[in-house]
């Protein structure tokens, strides 16, 4: 996987946990190891910017997902094909957002930035939560997909 971060936000944070969470996401949903991810961190104005320009909502929001191909993971192809490479797109992300809703979780900054990335990838690769039943599918992935990257993340 060709995954690269630009933090372009002016607060730390772990770039290279960022790029591990989203290759273990892309192989657990069987996405081609050529694939290309673009992560950019940034700060709450550019962030309030992209979101009232593309979503037509004010303020900063927490995640945006700009996806470039349309990809399925595995279970969307059948047996005998392999998944084509692609570029996926862009997740953005806001540490500012994502530390004041750490807050109000009880869990650290970067754990709510782990979960918005795997949020957003899955946004990139076809999920959404409009309806209650993809609400569930989505999150019920997205619970699953953090829960074995902190097993691995555990692990010495």
């Amino acid at each position: 996987m060709s995954i690269e971060v630009a933090n372009e936000s002016g607060v730390e944070v772990d770039e290279s946990a960022l790029v591990e969470l989203a290759g273990h996401v892309l192989g657990k949903m069987g996405v081609n190891p050529l694939a290309e991810l673009s992560i950019l961190v940034i700060d709450e104005a550019a962030m309030a910017e992209l979101h009232e320009q593309w979503m037509g909502e004010p303020g900063p929001t927490d995640v945006l997902a700009f996806p470039m191909d349309e990809l399925r993971p595995d279970s969307g192809r059948d047996e005998d094909s392999s998944p084509d490479p692609a570029l996926l797109g862009d997740v953005v992300l806001c540490p500012q957002v994502a530390a004041r809703q750490a807050a109000e979780a009880g869990h650290a900054a970067q754990d709510e930035l782990e979960l918005l990335c795997t949020h957003g990838i899955l946004h990139l690769l076809g999920y959404d939560h409009a309806e209650p039943e993809e609400h569930a599918e989505m999150f019920g992935l997205q619970d699953e997909l953090l829960g074995s990257w902190r097993e691995v993340r555990r692990k010495p």
